[in-house]
């Protein structure tokens, strides 16, 4: 048998070492372990500065909703329409409760006046004011419930709305969370 030429075998047609596979050599598992080795979150500079800005307008749209009594935003105790209720009751009006803080502060400054009776009498009627401020949500108390029930019935009233509300007196108007949503005098339908 006599030998033939093999026939030259064309560029396009890939040899017989590359026929099966991919044409690459397999990497080894090192190599592919250092490639898929990354940080889980970005460790740049301008990842950080990006997030801590998404999470500052995050927590100041959370600050207005809260602050406007948007319900999304309130924590649980101050959400639905009957705690929106006793808020814009609370709010309507005047309150002893308001005057408390104030009037601790007139104590304190009163402690620095030299003279003993000052000071006695003082806090004597700090100690009365505050049996007044108490009566005062206890009576406040009282009213919201029954306002409650006339407004949502006895049989759907939540638990709690005359301590909640009773709260919320003795906090002064401006420093209220959520803020008041009413005017005084004008009481909520």
């Amino acid at each position: 048998m006599a030998k033939t030429p093999a026939a030259p075998v064309p560029a396009d047609v890939p040899s017989e070492g590359t026929l099966s596979g991919k044409g690459r050599a397999t990497p080894t598992r090192a190599e592919q372990e250092a490639a898929r080795k990354r940080p889980l979150v970005a460790d740049t500079k301008e990842a950080k500065a990006r997030a801590k800005a998404e999470m500052a307008a995050q927590r100041e749209k959370a600050r207005v909703g809260m602050a406007a009594g948007d319900d999304r935003y309130l924590p649980v105790r101050d959400k639905g329409p009957q705690r929106k209720f006793v808020r814009d009751y609370i709010d309507s009006g005047w309150h002893l409760g308001e005057a408390v803080m104030p009037a601790m502060v007139l104590v304190i400054l009163a402690t620095f006046i030299p003279i003993p009776a000052i000071q006695y009498y003082s806090f004597i009627g700090l100690w009365i004011f505050i049996l007044f401020v108490i009566g005062d949500m206890i009576l406040t108390s009282i009213r919201v419930k029954q306002a409650a029930r006339k407004k949502f019935g006895a049989d759907r009233i939540e638990k709690g709305l005359g301590w909640y509300g009773a709260m919320r007196i003795i906090q002064m108007r401006f420093m209220r969370l959520p803020k008041p949503q009413v005017k005084r005098g004008q009481r909520p339908a």
